[in-house]
């Protein structure tokens, strides 16, 4: 099963009714730790919600998109503190944080060379 399919079977009942049945490979397979794959997935997904094109949910409105993307980056930093990961769980929080600003600047690059960097520090 892929991280992604995995992701798309953990979220809440409103965000599961938009799940895609097979959203293929995730972006973060090659991840060799199985936790920070999920994660990264998770993390990543909620940040597609927010900003851009998820793959394992579709149609979904814009209030949902919000909230979805919220919950999807509460459901990747839960499983990081549950198994005691705390360097992942500050990475992946400056990295939402820092998404967030390059975004509300409108510099969109600058929040895929955050991604770059944190995924490489993470895999």
């Amino acid at each position: 099963m892929s991280a992604l399919t995995e992701l798309a079977e953990a979220v809440g009942p409103a965000l599961a009714e938009h799940a895609v049945r097979d959203p293929g490979q995730g972006r973060f397979a090659n991840v060799s730790d199985r936790t920070r794959g999920f994660v990264l997935e998770a993390v990543r997904e909620g940040y597609e919600l927010h900003y851009g094109t998820p793959r394992a949910f579709v149609d979904v409105d814009d209030d949902l998109r919000l909230l979805g993307g919220d919950a999807l980056y509460a459901l990747g930093l839960s499983r990081l503190a549950e198994v005691g990961d705390l360097e992942a769980v500050a990475e992946l929080a400056d990295l939402i944080s820092a998404c967030a600003c390059a975004q509300a600047a409108g510099e969109p690059v600058t929040a895929e060379r955050a991604w770059a960097a944190s995924e490489e520090r993470l895999a």
